[in-house]
């Protein structure tokens, strides 16, 4: 068993409230979630409107395939953000 994890910081420049932020996230977490059967959550800077960071995670009986997954949802993410733009990404695959 692998699990992957990513954690991708996004910069939300046009947010003008934490308000406008928690909208552009949580739209984009359930996204991710309904597009990809990942676990998705808001994890960092969270008093902070103008950057978000996403906690990403998949469990598979393949570390390729896992790799594969947090590469599909990076790629969703980069042309999905609205209100900015992503930023660093973190990828980690845990053998288990």
């Amino acid at each position: 068993m692998t699990i992957g994890v990513a954690q991708i910081t996004l910069y939300l420049e046009a947010a003008d409230s934490l308000k406008d932020k928690r909208r552009v996230v949580k739209s984009l977490i359930q996204r991710i979630h309904n597009r990809f059967n990942v676990a998705a959550a808001e994890v960092a800077d969270l008093d902070d409107h103008r950057v978000a960071t996403i906690g990403v995670a998949a469990v598979s009986n393949s570390g390729a395939h896992c790799s594969d997954v947090l590469a599909a949802v990076i790629a969703f993410v980069d042309s999905n953000v609205e209100l900015g733009s992503m930023g660093e990404v973190e990828t980690e695959l845990i053998p288990y």
